[in-house]
This record gives structure tokens, sequence and C-alpha cells, in this order.
């Protein structure tokens, strides 16, 4: 590992006055997921994931990428502890692996999966650290998905098995839960258009997926509440884009609306008010398998909601669209490398929205980054100005939510390393600090300086110099 590079007298000035606007107690954090960098993927009795499947068929993932040895973060976890406490992270946001934890059918946990998620949580608090628990991060078990995976009800029963197992062992540690990680990504993306894992291109698996989805999420926070301390928070991880129309027309305004429910409110309706949007018809023409207790289950009340933000959606009306016959334009502006505009209101305008219509206790930004090609020195350095601009503009927008009295808590970077990008494979680089995958040396980047600075002026703002902030 690298050390932390030196920054410019402006922009460090710049970091700091931005770490002293957030209020006292505010959450700063760091985010990742195991089959982005665990690697060691038959380690410890681990079997396949649905990801592990996907990635070896021909042309899915760029390069052929594989998520076998990705950041060998699971024999290297305790030198990446020591550099979130370098940089000041005061709490990272992990996932667990289900199919460490669970790695047959017969829903036997493995001890040797648990006793690593053990000992990275007790390194975790002993060095300030608080852990957030992400349950699932896309990395179904293949033998789940063998048994019908999210398009079977049956996944949403596995999946409070798999969280009973992992409660058990962590939740007298661990205080912030989260049960699922962007289930309009893994749903959709993944059932419906087929570029994610498991693959499949239809309706009817992608409305199943979406329901059982919820489902696992609802009857998940009982089991949660059932084991947990009553100081326990559990909530669920959300990707949102707000959607603007691209003209004032009725058709593109009516396109916007449909394309906002699709992308940020589908699974937040149903977790808040106990039913699915009204709307919800208009997207789909596939029946949602309902059950009676369902919708009470999947509305069971939650502490926070974690919002994943990225890019805004700017849409016009095109009826060849599947589900919201609404087509994402492209204006004028910064694209990343992922080709997702930079548009820093967003974050604030997103936070706004969700506040306005559910009024969550909490909010949380769970995840918050850029890729970019990054281009090392000649020297080693990695001086990635475009993403130290991006992270800067956002939690300045951020400031925004903070300063109107809103319930934003927290802020997590992704991602604290770069890693394994899904379909993108390795070629797309999203992390404050640098991998070289031939080596797996860790350079801390520019923006991993510029986040240290931020994170050290809110402590010292709030008193608490010398140590991260926690939560």
């Amino acid at each position: 590992m690298t050390g932390i590079p030196p920054l410019p007298a402006e922009l460090r000035t710049r970091a700091r006055g931005l770490g002293r606007r957030f209020p006292e107690g505010f959450v700063w954090g760091a985010a990742t997921a195991a089959p982005q960098i665990e690697g060691s993927v038959s380690a410890e009795g681990r079997t396949p994931s649905i990801w592990d499947t996907f990635a070896r068929i021909p042309g899915t993932v760029a390069g052929g990428d594989t998520l076998d040895d990705a950041d060998d973060h699971f024999r290297r976890w305790r030198d990446d502890i020591s550099l979130m406490r370098d940089l000041g992270i005061g709490a990272y946001r992990f996932s667990v692996a289900w199919p460490r934890i669970v790695p047959g059918s017969d829903g036997v946990p493995n001890r040797g999966g648990l006793d690593f998620y053990d000992r990275l949580v007790d390194e975790l608090l002993a060095s300030g650290i608080d852990p957030f628990v992400t349950l699932y991060h896309w990395d179904l078990p293949q033998w789940q998905q063998d048994a019908g995976g999210w398009a079977a009800r049956s996944t949403a029963y596995r999946f409070v098995e798999y969280a009973t197992h992992v409660t058990d062992r962590l939740g007298d540690r661990v205080r912030h839960w989260t049960t699922l990680n962007e289930p309009w990504v893994y749903v959709f993306l993944g059932h419906l258009l087929g570029v994610h894992a498991p693959g499949e291109r239809s309706e009817a698996p992608a409305v199943r997926a979406m329901h059982h989805s919820l489902l696992a999420h609802g009857l998940g926070v009982q089991a949660l509440r059932t084991a947990l301390p009553v100081d326990s928070h559990v909530g669920i991880a959300l990707s949102m884009s707000p959607t603007e129309p691209a003209t004032p027309e009725a058709d593109d305004v009516a396109a916007a609306e449909r394309n906002d429910l699709y992308r940020n409110w589908l699974f937040l309706h149903p977790i808040t008010r106990g039913e699915y949007h009204p709307l919800t018809g208009e997207l789909f023409a596939e029946p949602i398998p309902i059950h009676s207790g369902d919708l009470e289950a999947i509305a069971e009340p939650i502490d926070f909601v974690g919002i994943n933000y990225y890019a805004r959606a700017v849409v016009r009306a095109d009826e060849s669209v599947a589900v919201t016959r609404a087509q994402e334009t492209r204006p004028d502006g910064t694209y990343t490398a992922m080709g997702w505009e930079v548009y820093p209101q967003g974050i604030a305008d997103i936070v706004a929205q969700t506040h306005a219509r559910y009024a969550p206790e909490a909010i949380y930004i769970t995840e918050n980054g850029s890729a970019w090609d990054d281009e090392p020195a000649a020297d080693g350095s990695i001086v990635d100005r475009e993403r130290v601009a991006y992270l800067l503009g956002h939690l300045d927008a951020a400031t925004q939510s903070t300063d109107a009295g809103l319930p934003l808590r927290g802020y997590f970077a992704w991602s604290l390393m770069d890693n394994f990008e899904w379909a993108e494979g390795y070629t797309k680089r999203f992390g404050i600090v640098g991998v070289d995958y031939a080596t797996q040396l860790r350079t801390v980047k520019q923006s991993g300086a510029v986040y240290r600075e931020v994170l050290a002026a809110h402590r010292e703002a709030a008193g608490d110099e010398g140590k991260p902030a926690r939560p």
C-alpha cells in the first residue's frame, strides 16, 4: 500500500471547508461489495454464485473477466482495514457473500465463512470503524438459482434463513443492517434486459423477481427485528435517478413520470405504504404474484432508506422502449467513463423527493462515486482530477439537504477500491484507492486524500480530532 499523497493547498482548503459544513454526528464511510472485492471464490467452503456462472459465459463480461481474484480482499482484509483507518473512515459498508455462508441447498451454515466476517467485524470495531452490513449484493448462490432464483417464491424464505445465520453470528456487534442492495438493478438488468446475472430476458421472471425481492426484504426485516438488539437499525439501499422530461411536451412529461416510478419508487412505495404504486399496472403486462399477507410483510417498518445516486435521467417518449416507453437522452455536459452524466444537483434533488414522498426516519447516501480512465504517473501516483471534482461537487450539493434540515445522516463513497464492475469487468475504476490487479498494490488516489481531509475537518469541527467519527 502506498501512503497518502500530499494535496495542493487550495484543494486541501476546499476539502476541509466542506467537511466543516456537515452536522455533528454525520456518518462518513466507504462502501464495497463481497463479489466485487473478495476473490477466493472457492476458499473456506464457498460455492459459486450466479455471477461466477454468468461471468463464464462468453461475451457477458468485458475482457472475459471473472470474480476469481478481484481485489484479493478475502486474504488482504487486515491491510484494507488499516487503509481505511489511515483515511479516517468512520464506517464501512460491506456485503456478506451468501454462498460463503450457505454453500448448499441443505441450508447448513458454513462455519468458515461466518468466521471470516466475524474476524472482519472485530477488526473494524477495534479500529474505530462501524460496520454497516448489507446482506444481499447480487451474489445469489447458484444452487438457489437452480431452484428458480428470484423468480421463485422460495428464494424469499431462503434469504431469511441465510440472514438469520448472519445475524446470529454478528448481531451482537453490528448495529446497521441493509437487507438488499439495488433490487431494481438485479431484477431488471438481470431478468428483463439480460445484461446482468442471471441473464434472463423476459418480463414475467422480472415481475416475479421484483415481488419476491420485496417479500425477502420484508420477511428479512421481521427476522432481523426478532434477532437483533433494540438499538439496531435496519433498512434497504435503492438505486435512484431523479428523472426529468427532455421537453415540456405532454408525451415527454408522461414518459418522465413513468420512468420516475420505474427507477425510483417501484420498491419504496410498497415498502412504506403496504401497496404497489397505483400506476404500476401501466408498466407491466404480467400480473404481480401477490399472496395473502405479502404486502403487510413488505411494509414492515424500517429505520432508514439508503440512496445509491450516480446520475439523473432526462427522458423523452419512445414507444419502442419496454416498460417505461421512455428513452434516456444525453444532455450537454460532462460524462464519466460509464457514460453517466455528472450532475451533482441530483443528489440533493433525490434526497428532497424521497423525503417529500415518504418521509423516512433517516436517509443515507449509501453509494456515490464515479469511474474514470485513471492513468498512473511515472512515479505510480494517481491524480484523478475528474473524480475529485465529482466528489467535491456532490458533497457540496449534499449540504443543501443537511442545511434544509432533511434527515440525511451519512455518506458512503463508492468505492473504497477499484474492483470488479459487473458486466464491465475490471475495465472501469470507481475507487478512491487504486488497485494494480497484477500485484494487488493499493495506491491512494488524490480523491482518497481529498476525502481524508473532508473527514478530518469534520471530526475537528465536532471536537473529535484524532479518531474516526462513530455513528
